[in-house]
């Protein structure tokens, strides 16, 4: 899981928890003030579960002698509650997750309504990505792609197009240990990120963690390490080195410096040895990467991701041809 998410989900379960405390005692109050006699019997199993605690030592009263009168206190306070117009458990909590007491952990295990906190974090975390929410392989139309061959070409832009989809989605559907890291390369507006959100989708909902970050974003979050550090800085790095799927936007729009080359060849190379696995879109060729990049970068993008061609022209400007 994704640390960063985990903790957003822990704090708001923390959230949830600190009202669901002050909302306890506010029933208390109201309770006591109308039945006096609640107070008493509270005060009273309170008193028993410490008994019972000295019983399981030897000493005092048997086991069962105290459980049957804390039996009928408990049954006792529930017929109070009733008779003032209050449920019968209405002092028991009010907790949004009866199973952990909203502490989001069940025998030290994540309970259930943690887990649906972090993958909402994780459907936000996405949202730079998934802008439409319409970003599905179904949507994907291949008939923005010219159906005859360029001439000189041996296969039509939607044929190839048509493989790259395959491609996708069988990665996508396939995402584990075992999957490759890809190079989406190609010009502007012709489905690269719209592909790689399609991808993001299906991998989130399988239960991995998925970072989306431009170029300029992810290098800018080591310049930050860099030169200020701290726990925010770190933990940005943290998870760009170790989520699941990292999806590399833009690559070569950032400013290239000596230190972002650096940067971008740690991020690339550490993700490589920790077999994290990542997605690298850029509208430069592999000869202009090469221009731009050191060679130890464009050696682990050749040798170590499966170089995937987009082709066709500018989405974009066909919608607005077309007057979509």
């Amino acid at each position: 899981m994704d640390g960063k998410l985990l903790a957003l989900a822990r704090a708001e379960k923390d959230r949830q928890r600190r009202f669901a405390l002050d909302e306890d005692e506010r029933r208390r109050r109201i309770a006591y003030g109308r039945a006096p006699a609640l107070r008493d019997i509270d005060t009273a199993l309170v008193n028993l579960i410490a008994e019972f605690a000295a019983a399981a030592l030897g000493e005092g009263r048997r086991p069962e002698d105290i459980l049957a009168e804390s039996m009928e206190l408990r049954e006792k306070k529930a017929e109070t509650l009733v008779e003032n117009g209050w449920p019968s458990d209405w002092l028991d909590g009010a907790w949004s997750c009866p199973k952990c007491r909203d502490t989001g952990y069940v025998d030290g295990r994540p309970c259930e309504c943690l887990m649906k906190l972090y993958d909402k974090q994780r459907a936000k975390a996405l949202s730079a990505l998934l802008t439409l929410g319409d970003e599905s392989f179904e949507r994907f139309d291949l008939t923005y792609y010219d159906d005859t061959p360029a001439p000189g070409a041996t296969r039509s832009a939607r044929r190839q197009m048509e493989t790259v989809y395959n491609i996708c989605r069988r990665y996508a559907e396939s995402f584990g240990d075992g999957s490759v890291n890809l190079l989406f390369r190609g010009g502007t507006g012709l489905g690269k990120t719209f592909l790689s959100a399609c991808i993001a989708r299906v991998v989130s909902e399988k239960g991995f963690s998925v970072v989306y970050e431009t170029a300029v974003s992810a290098l800018g979050a080591f310049e930050e390490q860099r030169f200020r550090g701290g726990g925010e800085a770190d933990g940005a790095v943290r998870r760009l080195l170790e989520c699941d799927l990292l999806i590399l936007d833009d690559l070569g729009t950032e400013m290239v410096t000596e230190f972002t080359k650096s940067a971008l060849y740690t991020l690339i190379n550490t993700r490589l040895m920790r077999s994290r696995k990542t997605i690298v879109s850029t509208n430069l060729t592999m000869d202009g990467l090469e221009r731009v990049y050191t060679p130890q970068i464009c050696s682990r993008l050749r040798g170590e991701y499966q170089d995937v061609p987009f082709v066709g022209r500018d989405i974009r400007l066909l919608k607005k041809e077309r007057g979509l």
